[in-house]
């Protein structure tokens, strides 16, 4: 069975050797040796000023709309996973949905002016498949406004754009670090700031807003990553550009050999170095999808609708009508993707693919 994406195991000794480090520790919570030293082995690899990691991808949102959104309106996109509309109304604020470049994929920047009122307090905005937002016009339009500028950069792990990481744009950006991503912590996340006030408060509200064991700095959740899961990062580290090494072929192995006559593929960013996180393509219609999903299935190949309904679309955010993300969320796929996926797979894939 080939599915859309596989999780990479390191080898069972070099996730071992680390764990062993906590038990000679006797430490498996509260911000341990582990904990601390992933946190700087990521600042040193991803060139970033400031990270926190935490226990998942999502609580760096609700974090950062607690601190940002102040309950007031959001403006976001239709187009993502249903964790960034999700932790908005979670969070006691309104989402309230621009629709997306039909390339890019991400957010059309020249509708978001027309969807602010005296209500709104920030811009949640998504890289779409790692594939930056206008992060340029983005920031005028905060500045002219007044507003902050979150970013749910959870595919983007590793990406650069003008020559710096993508995390360091924004008031805050966010990553997921599941164990579904390229890299992993098998449940995990991280946020990134760098004003220091703000990095400071996105530090304590994920350690129940502690100042020391006796005081503290404000309100805060429980948001700390594990020893444990930080033991699985430390260990899949090592293995990062073999990792991306590896993905790099199989998308270089789908844009050689896909058939684009009936396909489109998203448009990346120019001045960005992508992470071949994901590789969606758009068909001509929601019949021809469902037509290649199906001989795909039948041959227990299972690639997934991302980002499949338009977020507007869900019952709980009544969104206005998105036209040009509920077009594209009807029409894309995304396929298998990850290190150890063999070509002879991926003929078979192009092969059915093509022949659609």
């Amino acid at each position: 069975m080939i599915n859309v994406t596989k999780t990479f195991f390191p080898p069972i000794e070099e996730y071992n050797a680390q764990v062993a480090r906590i038990w000679e520790n006797q430490w498996l919570t509260n911000r341990g040796e582990l904990v601390l030293e992933l946190e700087q082995k990521l600042k040193d690899y991803l060139k970033i000023s400031n990270i926190t990691i935490t226990n998942n991808g999502t609580i760096p949102l609700q974090i950062a709309l607690k601190i940002l959104g102040n309950q007031g309106e959001i403006i976001t996109t239709p187009f993502s996973y249903v964790a960034t509309s999700a932790a908005i109304v979670w969070e006691n604020c309104t989402p309230i949905f621009v629709d997306i470049d039909s390339e890019y994929l991400t957010i059309d920047e020249t509708k978001i002016e027309a969807a602010i009122t005296s209500k709104t307090t920030a811009i949640l905005a998504t890289h779409v498949f790692g594939n930056p937002c206008n992060i340029e016009a983005i920031a005028q339009i905060a500045k002219k406004h007044n507003l902050k500028v979150i970013y749910d950069a959870a595919h983007a792990f590793g990406i650069t754009y003008q020559g710096k990481s993508i995390f360091e744009y924004g008031d805050v950006s966010t990553c997921s670090f599941h164990a579904t991503k390229l890299f992993h912590t098998g449940e995990g996340g991280a946020m990134f700031a760098n004003d220091q006030k703000l990095q400071h408060q996105l530090y304590y509200s994920h350690n129940f807003g502690h100042n020391g064991p006796l005081d503290f700095y404000g309100l805060g959740v429980n948001g700390k990553i594990s020893e444990l899961q930080a033991a699985m990062g430390l260990a899949v580290f090592q293995h990062m550009e073999k990792i991306l090494e590896a993905r790099k072929k199989v998308v270089d192995f789908y844009n050689s050999h896909l058939k684009f006559e009936k396909l489109k593929s998203m448009k990346i960013r120019a001045n960005t170095q992508w992470n071949y996180s994901y590789y969606p393509v758009i068909f001509e219609s929601e019949a021809q999808l469902l037509k290649a999903q199906k001989s795909l299935n039948d041959q227990q190949i299972f690639p997934r609708r991302y980002f499949y309904p338009s977020l507007n679309t869900i019952d709980y955010v009544k969104g206005a009508k998105m036209p040009i993300s509920e077009d594209i969320a009807s029409r894309i796929l995304c396929l298998p993707l990850y290190k150890g996926l063999e070509e002879d797979d991926l003929e078979r894939i192009v092969g059915l693919l093509n022949a659609n």
